[in-house]
Parts: C-alpha cells; structure tokens; sequence
C-alpha cells in the first residue's frame, strides 16, 4: 500500500499538498507553510511515502530520520480521501519506521488552527510539548509520541 516517492513524484506531491492544505487558507489568511515547498528539493533531503488508491495520489508522509526520534515533516491526504482513516495509517507507518530504526520518538508540529489535524495527533497518541506563536498571531505545537 505504501511506496516510497521517486523525484517523478514531485509534481503529484505538490498538487497533493495544495490540495489537502487548500482548507486552511481561509483559517489562518495565508498559505500553509507546506504549500510553499518545493517537492523536488524536499526529496533530496527528506523521505516522502506514498499511499495510491486505483492510480491516484491519495495521501502521503514525508520524515526526516534523526538518531533519536523520527521527524514527521508533512502528512497530506487529498480531501477526496480524508475522513477514511489514510491519516492514520500514514502515522502508523511512521511508527513502524521510527521502531525499525530503533528510535524512541516521533516528533512533529503543526498549526495550532489546524484543529482536525491536532485532533487526530492527539487520538494517536501524540502529547503537546509546547506552543510558540508564529506568525500575525498564529500559534505552532509541538508534539510528540514516545514509543517505550
């Protein structure tokens, strides 16, 4: 079900991020920080897996491996798919990573007026480390998940 980006991807990933970050925009006034990536860079530097669903782009996880933790840097599923449960499998195929690598830790932040997306963090076991503002008073949370 998953499969690991190849830079052919980056085009796809980017409509797929536009796309499942497009709701946000009228939340916060601005495009998310994700939307402004350039995939192509991204995945020089970072590992982006992929879930397809008959062909087409459904979601994706993009994770930078640290010695002690594993980054999650972007989950996206296309609003097409949102509401099935692909947030969460793409979670627990980071877990599954971060075990395999031997880290203790998950970590990640995100817009605290994302308020689905801190909502699931948090039902999958994602604590808040803390909160800093961010820009035009916008608040970012840091989260993370032990694995011990």
């Amino acid at each position: 079900m998953f499969r690991e980006a190849t830079p052919a991807d980056a085009d796809r990933i980017g409509e797929l991020v536009g796309a499942a970050y497009a709701k946000w925009v009228p939340v916060i006034g601005r495009e998310p920080m994700p939307m402004k990536v350039d995939y192509a860079a991204a995945l020089s530097r970072h590992r982006i897996d992929l879930i397809e669903v008959g062909g087409a782009l459904a979601g994706l996880i993009e994770t930078l491996l640290h010695p002690d933790h594993l980054w999650i840097e972007n989950v996206a599923v296309h609003p097409q798919w949102q509401g099935r449960g692909l947030g969460r499998q793409l979670l627990g195929h980071a877990e599954g990573r971060a075990r395999a690598a031997g880290c203790a830790q998950l970590r990640l932040l995100t817009n605290a007026a994302f308020a689905s997306n801190v909502a699931l963090y948090e039902r999958t076991g994602y604590r808040l480390d803390r909160a800093e503002p961010f820009h035009l008073g916008g608040t970012t949370l840091y989260m993370s998940k032990s694995l011990a």
